[in-house]
């Protein structure tokens, strides 16, 4: 059962975040019909469909549940649990409710199917959490054909297109998937399907609450379906939860569970147990730019980041481009601490040092990991070249012992490349010059200026300045991106956190930091400060002083006052 559930995707949700979500569906409700239809197209052992028939059976609408699912074990218990329901009429299938006839394909202009199935008018979900790919190659290809999906799809996105051609139109979705869409450029076709086809009722990141077992943070969306594509946008709801670990000089809330926070109408700082949880609502933002996310913030919260939107002179992106680091996809033959435990070493031109996550602080490299990759690149007049590994035995000698390690990397191969080569081996010509690096991910920001000359890994990104005049734009870039007010902007604008507060610096996001007037007083002392920061011969005091004096200078250059 175990293995099953991790090969499908399937995560279980829990009665009382299928409590919550179904009270949610149910005040969304307008007008209902004699007979409400409620379908979960992946029903798991039942849990939403009972929460949604016991609320409806309280208020005694009727309705019938419709639940499908693959594993006959899942349904078994589902069962013996929902016919537990009195006067509710309860149909299970044991179909794949993607790749079946039933409830697809519907015609908008009425509430039958193309199949002549009756569409419903409640549809409750918790897909699986995982890629097509993952499905094996046979199933992964039909769905993507039927769906007309290209690349590494998550599971829920052609869920959502078959939810949504299930449903009548003014129909209500409940579902609960993962919040990457909400916050990456990749989420953006699915933003996009969301906004043409759904009146957006209201989204809610559920955030690192860990409310139940899923290997993503979840989010739920509610929206009414469309009777029309020409139908306006509407804005809809927000509500966000996140754990924080520093809620000093703030009032405290108490209360019993994450869903009594939920259901506040105040935002605030909440706790419950022993930890704090930041709570925030208002109206959700969006664009039909499908690189602009969906921006969760409220009124107040919308006016400082335009008050830094307008006091910037440029964005990281109008200037420079944010670059990630090199990947082999062998980490374990080009990538190693000590390397003289090999029996086998390359020749010293191929050994060049490696900046990695674990590698970086603000302002100095941290030493206790040495790591050193073995590149077999170099600058060929100003384009990328290969080391011809037969003027080279060692080197020939190490790459055939690790030859099988390599020689999996069929794409490599396939696109005419030689088998020793790194997947993504970036410039060799941009290694020499000053690069701003930083890790993907990181509770804080650490954005280290490097003069040496090291490669960067494929953990983390970089921003390169090919001249005197792009350094000081590092330095510039450097105190800002590593100052206080970033954080907060970072938080508000990307909203992209991980389990215990991580963030990701995407360079998505990175590219649109705002960066004031390099020519003001108030720059040039954030440069001043930084090269005193970058100096390895400050103490641990020096360097508090100095970011206090750093995080003042910032919130000048963008005239804020506190």
């Amino acid at each position: 059962m175990e293995k099953k559930i991790k090969e499908t995707g399937a995560t279980f949700t829990p009665q009382e975040l299928s409590d919550f979500l179904a009270n949610q569906i149910i005040s969304s409700l307008g007008v209902n019909p004699p007979l409400l239809k409620v379908l979960d197209p992946a029903c798991g052992n039942g849990n939403l469909l009972l929460s949604v028939g016991k609320s409806l059976q309280k208020m005694n609408l009727p309705h019938t549940l419709v639940g499908y699912d693959t594993n006959e074990e899942y349904l078994t218990e589902a069962k013996s649990r929902l016919f537990s329901i009195e006067e509710t009429s309860v149909t299970l299938k044991n179909e794949d409710f993607l790749l079946g006839d039933a409830l697809v394909n519907t015609d908008n202009s009425s509430s039958t199917t193309a199949k002549g199935q009756k569409a419903v008018d409640v549809i409750i979900a918790n897909p699986p959490y995982v890629r097509t790919q993952v499905l094996g190659a046979e199933r992964s290809q039909m769905i993507a054909q039927k769906y007309n999906l290209k690349g590494k799809i998550d599971l829920y996105y052609p869920f959502l297109i078959s939810m949504t051609n299930s449903l009548k139109q003014g129909g209500i979705l409940g579902v609960i998937t993962s919040n990457r869409y909400l916050t990456t450029k990749s989420g953006g076709q699915i933003r996009k399907y969301l906004l043409d086809n759904f009146e957006i009722i209201k989204v809610i990141d559920l955030g690192d609450t860990k409310l139940f077992d899923a290997a993503v943070l979840p989010a739920i969306f509610i929206g009414k379906k469309k009777t029309s594509k020409k139908s306006a946008v509407n804005n809809g709801t927000f509500s966000k939860i996140y754990e924080i670990a520093d809620a000093h000089n703030t009032t405290i809330r108490q209360t019993k569970s994450i869903f009594d926070i939920l259901d506040q109408s105040t935002p605030g700082i909440y706790r419950v147990g022993g930890k704090n949880y930041s709570y925030n609502q208002g109206l959700l933002k969006h664009s039909l730019d499908l690189s602009e996310i969906w921006q969760m913030t409220d009124k107040k919260e919308n006016e400082w980041i335009d008050k830094i939107k307008s006091n910037a002179a440029f964005f990281v992106g109008d200037k420079f481009k944010v670059r990630v680091g090199i990947k082999s996809c062998a980490d374990k033959v080009f990538i190693k601490e000590d390397w003289t435990k090999e029996d086998i070493i390359p020749e010293k031109i191929f050994f060049r040092r490696l900046l990695s996550q674990e590698n970086l602080n603000r302002w100095k490299a941290v030493s206790t990991n040495n790591l050193s990759v073995v590149y077999p690149h170099y600058d060929n007049r100003g384009k990328r070249g290969v080391y011809d590994i037969e003027q080279y035995p060692k080197a020939k000698a190490f790459f055939e012992k690790n030859k099988e390690a390599l020689m999996a990397r069929k794409y490599l191969i396939d696109g005419g490349r030689k088998w020793y080569e790194l997947w993504v081996p970036q410039n060799p010509v941009l290694w020499k010059f000053p690069k701003l690096v930083f890790p993907d991910i990181s509770l804080e920001p650490r954005f280290y200026l490097d003069n040496n000359g090291a490669i960067v890994n494929g953990n983390c990104y970089w921003i390169v300045a090919q001249n005197p005049q792009e350094e000081e734009l590092l330095l510039l870039i450097q105190g800002v991106a590593n100052s206080e007010l970033m954080s907060k902007y970072h938080d508000l604008c990307f909203n992209n956190k991980l389990y215990s507060g991580r963030r990701r610096y995407l360079s998505q996001y990175i590219e649109k930091y705002p960066i004031p007037n390099p020519e003001t007083q108030e720059s040039r002392n954030i440069i001043s400060l930084v090269k005193e920061l970058n100096q390895q011969s400050c103490n641990n005091n020096d360097i508090s002083i100095l970011e206090q004096r750093l995080n003042t200078a910032v919130n000048l250059a963008f005239n804020i006052q506190d």
